[in-house]
């Protein structure tokens, strides 16, 4: 059985942020397709996309070995 600690874990936080990076990313080029592109809306997907990739990256980092000094 799976606890609520596994399903929270650094390593399945960074797969969900991965896949909502990768589905904001498709989101943007099909808005960036359209006759009629909503600027507003495409900063504001990129600035979350941003957020997520620093989320990401430090999740990354806490998961990474640390190599001793």
């Amino acid at each position: 059985m799976t606890s609520d600690l596994d399903l929270r874990s650094p390593q399945r936080q960074s797969i969900e942020l991965q896949i909502e990076h990768a589905d904001l990313n498709a989101l943007i080029d099909q808005l960036n397709q359209q006759p009629t592109v909503d600027e507003l809306r495409i900063r504001r997907l990129k600035k979350r996309k941003l957020a997520l990739r620093d989320e990401i990256t430090r999740l990354q980092w806490l998961l990474e070995p640390k190599e001793p000094a």
